[in-house]
């Protein structure tokens, strides 16, 4: 599919009831190709009162979403998965269009993105509560699950598809109306993503979609609205503490996935081309744009000049261009400031002494790109290895000892996920246990399923999305005291 066939084809307006409408002011979002510059659409920017009225919509629908039968909202979510699995190409090109990675990872995130509609169209039917007698006897703990009300849903620009249906599949399933804030770099495939909703039978107000420049004070006035029981954010931990600070004002339900900064662990009995490939999926996955990318590799000292060589050559081989040209492996970063951040970043390492191994620019060329990287030697202290890097850049620092690393692994605010290669299963898993972070790689260098609770520890984040665990973010445990 050409992209102009994709973007005639893609709303521009906001998603308020049913109806696309532009915003109150007329105010509109530009949205640009990260491998160009050039502008490719623009997009209706809600303001406050369009956002209240989204909120608004969405409390006027929720009771009866709330009491159709979960077969009904199964029904509904899995006619989405067949939508977006017979559209995966119009979306793969929207969001490589407007994120600028490669069409085969956008592809693959179309993929990623429709299962959880899938995911959770089997949920919706399996929310079961529980009863029992109560221990002193004389009645019974009768425990339901209900809908916790409206949700505003806050997506990055990183994975526009997939934050929003792992967000939205959920919440429907669980019988929540939802209002979908997506990044104002992305807003086009959320609102693919919504067009989507309202065909695969959402009913009006159930899912509302409004893009905005002005992300702060948007979501600030829908958390302020009494009808919004529940925020749902992915993005940075910086934002993510703003967003709870006015969460905290309604007190309401929160579910945060924040930043990263992943350690990648190559023990001394590692499978070294094992380690290689799984380095190369755990970095360039998306081009490095995860907070699940690996950002930190501690390789022991007895395979480091092997592990290095080799990665680096791999890392060497691939494609840079723009994310819809054939062949590319790695397209641009998102924008300037994102591609301006890995520069800086890399400067530091090298300024301290690290060694560069391939790669270590921008390229001289319109768009924002940033050769894949390794660097050697990496002094503690550098910015690389305390910050999230979002960008194809991989800082080696070699250890001796297992304990060390480990220590090393866990020197951090964060504690999304972590990597550890090993040929013995009884080391790999006593190492898992002592790495602070809420999802581990063993032996992999994938771990996202939306059958598995994604989510992290402290700094990155509160709650689960994905698994079972996922919908019950969206329910509130109700309690009866009975007897019969």
């Amino acid at each position: 599919m050409q992209i102009t066939e994709a973007l005639d084809r893609c709303p521009t307006d906001l998603l308020v009831d049913g109806a696309w409408r532009t915003a109150a002011d007329g105010r509109r979002i530009e949205v640009r190709d990260p491998a160009t510059t050039e502008a490719l659409a623009s997009v209706a920017s809600g303001q406050e009162s369009d956002a209240l009225a989204a909120v608004e919509a969405a409390e006027r629908a929720l009771p009866r979403w709330a009491a159709t039968p979960p077969r009904e909202r199964s029904a509904v979510l899995r006619r989405a998965y067949e939508l977006m699995t017979e559209r995966a190409e119009y979306f793969a090109v929207l969001i490589s269009a407007e994120n600028g990675k490669a069409l085969a990872d956008a592809r693959a995130e179309v993929g990623y993105a429709a299962e959880f509609f899938r995911w959770y169209a089997e949920e919706a039917v399996r929310l079961a509560g529980t009863v029992q007698h109560a221990p002193a006897g004389g009645y019974r703990i009768l425990v339901d699950r209900a809908p916790i009300g409206v949700a505003v849903l806050v997506t990055p620009w990183n994975y526009p598809a997939a934050m929003a249906t792992r967000k939205m599949g959920p919440a429907l399933a669980a019988g929540c109306s939802v209002v979908l804030k997506p990044a104002s770099d992305t807003p086009l495939t959320a609102l693919a993503v919504g067009a989507l909703m309202a065909e695969a039978g959402a009913p009006a107000g159930v899912v509302n979609v409004v893009p905005a420049d002005r992300s702060g004070a948007v979501v600030g006035a829908m958390l302020a609205h009494p009808a919004v029981r529940k925020l749902s954010f992915t993005g940075s931990t910086e934002v993510g503490r703003r967003l709870l600070h006015g969460a905290a004002d309604r007190v309401l339900s929160t579910s945060m996935e924040l930043g990263g900064n992943a350690p990648f662990l190559v023990l001394a009995d590692a499978d070294v081309d094992a380690a290689v490939r799984g380095a190369m999926l755990a970095k360039m996955r998306n081009g490095g744009e995860a907070c699940t990318a690996a950002n930190r590799f501690y390789v022991h000292a007895s395979v480091a000049d092997e592990f290095t060589s080799r990665f680096a050559a791999a890392m060497a081989a691939l494609k840079v261009g723009p994310g819809l040209a054939a062949g590319t492996e790695v397209g641009p970063l998102v924008n300037a400031d994102t591609r301006d951040k890995v520069v800086e970043l890399v400067e530091d390492a090298v300024a301290r002494g690290a060694r560069v191994r391939t790669g270590g620019r921008a390229p001289e060329r319109t768009g924002y790109f940033y050769e894949p990287t390794v660097l050697d030697g990496v002094a503690p202290g550098s910015a690389l290895l305390t910050e999230e890097i979002f960008g194809p850049v991989a800082p080696i620092v070699r250890f001796e000892d297992e304990a060390e690393a480990v220590r090393l692994a866990n020197a951090t605010e964060y504690g999304l996920v972590s990597y550890v290669y090993t040929r013995d299963l009884r080391r790999g898993l006593a190492v898992s246990g002592a790495l602070e972070s809420g999802m581990v790689g063993l032996n992999r260098g994938l771990v996202s399923d939306p059958a598995a609770p994604f989510g992290g520890v402290k700094q990155s984040g509160l709650g689960r999305e994905g698994g079972h665990e996922g919908i019950l973010e969206y329910t509130e445990a109700k309690y009866i005291a009975t007897d019969w």
